[in-house]
């Protein structure tokens, strides 16, 4: 029985490693990183434009192409760590990157002389020369080195977790809301403690601190070096990817096989595993399966080089379960497109309204702390209550379906840009009915609020999602779809703040854009709100489409046993090759 036990997961021969012990480093990362990361990503906007210059668009663009930006490079991360190096080298490589671009802007906010003068309001930006090489140089090395570090991350810590183990499984749905548990907790310290330290004593303490922690983080999480389950990268999986496509096309002329069972798939010989997954044969993309077609004028069996010419049925199915995740992944963009707002113009909103209590002022990038309070309160509520009981109605280990999760996400951001809208009409008629003041910052509250029950759920529903769909091969990559679609969503809030303007300033009476120069009292924000909550409603009713449509992956692990008399105990999902080579279902 310990002879063949050894053979069913690779996690068998590290079992002091791994689980909740290592993915601590992990939590304590994001933890220490993002007070840092998220203050940054509330409060840019207003240094853009009381340090930098740049009017209202200007700060908004230059924010959401950054932070675009730093999401897609995500993919760069998760390739790199799938292919050449493991995920945790990959994060402290990148880390460095980011600390490096952290600490030149630091030195670009403490120095005036790197500040630019300020100029015309008509001007988006006022930088010029090398002040502006130092600005977008900074920028672009934090982008990189965030977004490669949000690549790797948080596969490394799922890998923590065997999803083979019906226990472990489990195990990974709840390490993903202590993910999310941990970020947000981060996030409180940095939208409150880092953001006063930037609003109050200067610009550049803000940065220094998040510096120092970020630098912290990483030497953290390098600690637990001796506790992880460390990946070894194998052949690049978007070559595997492009041999399937380019052997279809080489076959198209092929007819297809009567019978699934006459495509070509290895064996443990061929492979040289005496444990290797295979993925069952799917009827979606059927043209794809022409790439398992065997010739028969073949002369020789295929073996590993002839990738070329022939792949397996599981290499196949790998490609259409990353053609199956296009779809999800375009559905969630126009979500993250409401986020950018929030970050954006919702803030410029907070900074002229009435950010008193008593006589205390709260600065306008401290808003979504009410948010992310919910966020840390909400998530263990879900965990141990709504999980357990949704578990007993559904029978699904974590409740409900990660596409579940995301279409709950996808209709309360519906909900928060319709309420957004709304709250800027009051906000806007106050002040022209009332010149000098201004309703509370509290109304902000709402739509950030309920956009954060929104994030909670549908970000934790698509790493999970990616990561368990995802071909084992390509989990990091897989797991930066999630950021793909954020900075999908960044992009194209700058793509509309640019059309929107564009087209309103030729159709209104005013000739001026809904979103032009720095005065929100003479701009329609809340037209932009109502835009984006129509544009939000109709890409549900897309998602749920797509969602419906998409069919879960299907895994089945095989095992040679040494000795035939031998028990093997494994769950039902395992299929156990018998002595004459034929499957079995368990």
């Amino acid at each position: 029985m310990k002879a063949a036990n050894k053979y069913l997961s690779p996690w068998n021969k590290n079992k002091e490693k791994g689980g909740f012990r290592a993915a601590s480093f992990v939590y304590g990362f994001v933890f220490l990183d993002n007070i840092g990361f998220i203050a940054n990503m509330v409060s840019m906007v207003l240094y853009f434009m009381l340090q930098m210059h740049f009017n209202l668009s200007g700060a908004s663009t230059t924010l959401t192409n950054f932070m675009g930006s730093t999401f897609l490079l995500s993919v760069i991360g998760g390739f790199i760590s799938d292919t050449f190096i493991s995920r945790f080298h990959t994060c402290i490589i990148f880390g460095a990157l980011e600390v490096m671009g952290l600490a030149l802007i630091t030195i670009q906010a403490r120095f005036d002389k790197l500040h630019p003068d300020p100029c015309s309001v008509q001007e988006s930006s006022c930088l010029k020369g090398g002040i502006s090489v130092m600005f977008y140089g900074s920028l672009a090395l934090l982008a990189l080195g965030s977004g490669g570090v949000r690549g790797a991350l948080p596969a490394l810590g799922a890998d923590q977790f065997d999803v083979n183990d019906p226990k472990s499984a489990k195990a990974l749905a709840t390490y993903f809301n202590y993910l999310i548990l941990a970020t947000s907790a981060g996030a409180c310290i940095g939208v409150t403690f880092v953001v006063y330290l930037s609003m109050h004593v200067h610009w550049y303490w803000g940065f220094f601190v998040a510096t120092v922690l970020s630098c912290t983080a990483f030497s953290f999480l390098y600690t637990g070096k001796a506790f992880y389950r460390l990946q070894v990268p194998e052949d690049s999986p978007l070559v595997k990817v492009v041999q399937v496509i380019v052997v279809a096309i080489k076959n198209r002329k092929l007819p297809l096989a009567e019978n699934s069972a006459e495509l070509y798939e290895t064996n443990e010989k061929e492979s040289g595993l005496s444990v290797y997954r295979r993925i069952p044969h799917t009827k979606q993309f059927s043209w794809l399966d022409k790439a398992a077609i065997l010739r028969k004028e073949s002369k020789q069996e295929p073996t590993a080089s002839t990738g070329w010419t022939i792949c397996t049925v599981t290499q196949v199915e790998e490609v259409k379960i990353i053609t199956r995740m296009i779809p999800i992944i375009f559905s969630t963009i126009i979500m993250n497109t409401c986020l950018a707002q929030l970050q954006t113009f919702s803030v410029e909103q907070g900074f002229i309204m009435n950010r008193y209590i008593g006589s205390f002022q709260i600065e306008a990038p401290t808003i979504p702390v009410i948010p992310l309070l919910f966020m840390c309160i909400l998530i263990p509520l879900y965990e141990f209550v709504f999980v357990p009981f949704a578990r007993k109605i559904t029978k699904h280990p974590t409740g409900i379906t990660q596409l579940q999760r995301v279409g709950i996400g996808l209709v309360l951001s519906v909900l928060s840009m319709a309420i957004a809208g709304i709250v800027e009409v009051k906000r806007r008629k106050y002040a022209l009915d009332h010149p000098g003041e201004s309703i509370s910052i509290f109304w902000l509250s709402f739509q950030f609020g309920i956009f954060g029950i929104a994030d909670m759920f549908t970000l934790v529903g698509l790493l999970e999602f990616f990561y368990r769909e995802a071909p084992i091969k390509m989990r990091s990559l897989s797991t930066s779809f999630t950021w793909i679609s954020l900075s999908f969503g960044y992009f194209l809030s700058t793509i509309f703040v640019t059309m929107i303007n564009s087209v309103t300033k030729k159709v209104t009476p005013s000739k001026k854009g809904w979103l032009h120069g720095q005065d929100l009292d003479t701009n329609n924000l809340d037209l932009f709100y109502w835009f984006l909550a129509i544009l939000s409603c109709l890409n549900f009713v897309h998602y749920l489409y797509w969602a419906n449509w998409y069919k879960y992956k299907t895994e089945q692990v095989m095992i040679e046993p040494l000795q035939a008399q031998e028990s093997i105990s494994t769950s039902a999902a395992y299929l156990i090759k018998k002595d004459d080579g034929k499957a079995q279902n368990e």
